[in-house]
């Protein structure tokens, strides 16, 4: 009785070790994302369309250096919707963006005074 009673404890305490080690790449790679968009150089652009439908920025932007991305117009997705209410078409801004789950997104936006 007394070695089930062990192994059953070795068993709880093997399974814990594992679940831990499973989830510490996903907080790591967090972690990693919320350094680097720390980091980010901001960005001049101007804003050419705010889409509060589909929740997305049109921007003419200048290089991207996080992203190795060179000046252009293109669309973004945007990390908090309250950045549509901030900005409208005209604008002059600086902001960060970032490849998230495969769509480039704005993770902080300003206007430019």
């Amino acid at each position: 009785m007394k070695n089930i009673a062990s192994l059953t404890l070795l068993s709880l305490l093997l399974s814990n070790h594992a679940a831990a080690q499973n989830t510490a790449p996903a907080t790591e790679a967090l972690t990693q994302a919320t350094v680097s968009a720390s980091k980010t150089e901001m960005t001049q652009a101007e804003v050419r369309k705010v889409d509060v439908a589909a929740g997305k920025l049109t921007l003419k932007h200048g290089e991207i250096k996080n992203l190795d991305m060179p000046p252009m117009t293109m669309v973004f997705q945007v990390k908090d919707r309250a950045f549509l209410t901030q900005v409208k078409a005209g604008d002059q801004v600086k902001f960060t963006a970032d490849k998230i789950k495969g769509a480039y997104t704005v993770l902080s936006i300003e206007v430019i005074q």
